[in-house]
């Protein structure tokens, strides 16, 4: 069956989603019976992503724990999603194409994902049961949203000059290092401040 790039999605039973994901050249997530063609990230959506896969990627060495990037789907029920980053800490909870337990998951958001990021997802995310934290990061501006079971799924908001713990892995980041070599308008004078050029 061929799935189509259609904003409504193409309806398919989830035996055929799995079997053409498996060969499909652009990726898919599926929701409630229907197949939805992903878009392309830019360049700030990849450096922040890059940079949370690699500070939780070190931290995580010689632990239980692996990262994964967006090419790991999760399952959820008979959904399943690209995470931009997600942990998970039991290995036989994987297969080699999705996780079923992840600790945590962080979607980065821009104008085509943010929708579904604030609400299909995360009604979804948050009824996972092995789901500690779900991370929300802005692309445009600076700003971080966690939220964690073991505060009743209440969000925590985080900007610059501030710290993150990702209390299921056992790190804090700076907000500074969540985005760095980003650029837009918040980081670029956040490092125009830190950095005054001479004539300043």
């Amino acid at each position: 069956m061929a799935i189509e790039d259609d904003q409504d999605g193409i309806c398919m039973t989830e035996e055929e989603y799995l079997d053409t994901e498996a060969e499909s050249e652009v990726k898919h997530e599926y929701f409630d019976g229907r197949a939805y063609a992903m878009a392309g990230a830019g360049y700030n959506h990849n450096c922040i992503t890059a940079n949370v896969l690699g500070e939780f990627r070190n931290h995580l060495k010689g632990t239980p724990c692996v990262t994964f990037s967006s090419d790991m789907k999760v399952r959820i029920g008979k959904d399943y999603t690209y995470p931009d980053v997600l942990v998970s800490c039991d290995k036989m909870a994987s297969s080699d194409y999705f996780c079923n337990s992840p600790v945590i998951i962080v979607e980065v958001l821009s104008k085509t994902t943010r929708e579904r990021d604030t609400t299909t997802k995360l009604i979804r995310y948050l009824n996972l049961p092995s789901l500690q934290e779900y991370v929300l990061i802005e692309s445009g501006i600076v700003a971080v949203q966690v939220f964690r079971k073991s505060s009743n799924w209440r969000s925590e908001y985080y900007y610059l000059g501030g710290a993150v713990t990702f209390n299921s892995i056992g790190l804090t980041l700076s907000v500074e290092e969540i985005y760095d070599r980003v650029d837009n308008g918040d980081m670029n004078e956040f490092r125009r401040r830190k950095n005054p050029s001479p004539e300043q």
